[in-house]
């Protein structure tokens, strides 16, 4: 019997988690859901991000190998990371002028706002944000330079948080690959190559479950979540993220696709869906990165010399999401407490919250930690951040999906600059994904590979 396709079986699980959430929070399940339904969301997550530093190190050295030699290599780094600032800018200042046009804090009631600073939980998270950009303060200017260097790569491998130290590590080896003799560097290349095919199939077998995982981690979510009725004062703030966030996913990252590729609107949607269904759920760009990378590679056309190196450099450096959240949320914080932000307060948000969103990990709640900063450098009180806690779980699923499909846009328009945006290769069994068993996944692939 024909199943049906990767994406809209995420689509299930994730309505039927929220159903399911929902119901549990009226019938009082909570201690059930916590017990018996939110550790297969959490089993789902730790396997993605058990692979997650795996795939990094050998689809970048792969990546970097590939390009033959160091031109190459500087050619599209360059345009990777001038790309990438670029969409961070324009999503940063999409996000100002929301906030600035609808004034979500300009209406925002004393009584609301004392019962949110008031709340226990609310007040612990905002304070361990805090403490995390104390932190960063204390280390100095050049200390981002400094941590980018690992003293022991197998400790930084060991934390998905150190990811640009890994891929420093790794670009660093990969560069090293290429200044060898080549007969001696192509059994190091033969390894890593074989390696990064046994960790695709990895992350095939982790997909199998994917659906269960997504309705796992949703209905957990949702009867989690405290204080409804206070998450209803913060609707209009929400609205001005999510309203945002929708421009950046359905307008900005497609028509720069449609104008630079060429590639259509349902070509890209339906080639990048199932990464932004998982990114929704997992609220992780390392946790998504190997679907992704296999989107991309599979279904937009990406070859894998590009998409090895743009995406996982993309997964922590590129926070376009997250960049425009903060933007909103430090103005709303602003405008909650009466403080007005002039032009100049403006544009320091805008080169604060780029820089912030290039050291922020890859993992959920980073990004109030980097608020803090971006609050501290315009003169905000951080304790406002008790104001918008409540509401950061929900957006932070929204946010992370705008920071891979930036990831995905991104990956085609360096694809399409060096030559290397061809057509899509998709597995023959790929459109009923799943499939029935494990050697139906396996037996079409190997039947194909001399040709590809």
């Amino acid at each position: 019997m024909t199943r049906l396709a990767l994406h809209w079986q995420i689509l299930i699980g994730m309505v039927l988690g929220i159903a399911f959430g929902l119901f549990a929070s009226f019938a009082g399940w909570d201690q059930f859901v916590g017990d018996w339904v939110s550790p297969f969301g959490k089993i789902f997550v730790n396997a993605l991000k058990l692979i997650a530093v795996p795939l990094i190190i050998t689809s970048l050295i792969k990546g970097v190998a590939d390009l033959k030699d160091i031109t190459k290599f500087s050619q599209m780094g360059g345009r990777t990371v001038v790309l990438y600032l670029l969409t961070t800018v324009v999503a940063i200042t999409i996000g100002l002028l929301i906030v600035n046009i609808v004034q979500p804090g300009a209406g925002f009631s004393e009584e609301s706002r004392k019962q949110l600073l008031a709340d226990a939980q609310t007040q612990e998270r905002a304070t361990a944000a805090q403490e995390g950009a104390a932190q960063q303060k204390e280390k100095g200017p050049l200390q981002p330079l400094i941590d980018l260097v690992p003293s022991n790569i197998f400790y930084a491998a060991t934390d998905n948080s150190n990811m640009l130290q890994v891929i420093f590590f790794t670009i660093f080896f990969g560069i090293g690959l290429l200044l060898v003799d080549p007969k001696l560097a192509q059994p190091v290349k033969d390894f890593f190559y074989g390696l990064n095919e046994v960790i695709m199939k990895m992350i095939d077998l982790i997909m199998l479950v994917a659906p269960i995982g997504v309705f796992a981690l949703l209905a957990a979510q949702v009867v989690l979540t405290p204080s409804w009725d206070v998450l209803l004062a913060l609707v209009k703030y929400s609205l001005c993220v999510l309203g945002g966030l929708a421009i950046m996913v359905f307008i900005f990252y497609p028509m720069l696709v449609r104008v630079f590729t060429g590639r259509s609107y349902p070509f890209f949607f339906r080639g990048i869906a199932p990464a932004q269904l998982l990114a929704f759920s997992t609220s992780s760009s390392a946790a998504t990165l190997p679907v992704t990378m296999e989107r991309v590679e599979e279904h937009l056309g990406v070859e894998r010399e590009v998409s090895s190196f743009v995406l996982p450099v993309g997964a922590t450096v590129n926070m376009d999401g997250t960049s425009l959240y903060q933007a909103v949320a430090a103005v709303f914080i602003a405008q909650a407490y009466g403080m007005g932000l002039d032009l100049v307060g403006q544009l320091n948000i805008v080169l604060t919250a780029t820089l912030a969103s290039i050291g922020s990990a890859a993992v959920p709640g980073a990004g109030m930690v980097m608020l803090v900063i971006v609050l501290g450098a315009i003169g905000v009180p951080v304790e406002g951040l008790a104001l918008i806690v409540a509401m950061d779980r929900i957006l932070d699923m929204c946010r992370t999906t705008v920071n891979v499909t930036g990831d995905a846009s991104v990956a085609m328009l360096v694809a399409r600059s060096v030559g290397r945006l061809g057509d899509p290769h998709v597995k023959e069994w790929d459109d009923n994904y799943p499939p029935d068993d494990i050697e139906a996944a396996v037996e079409p692939e190997l039947a194909t590979s001399d040709t590809e």
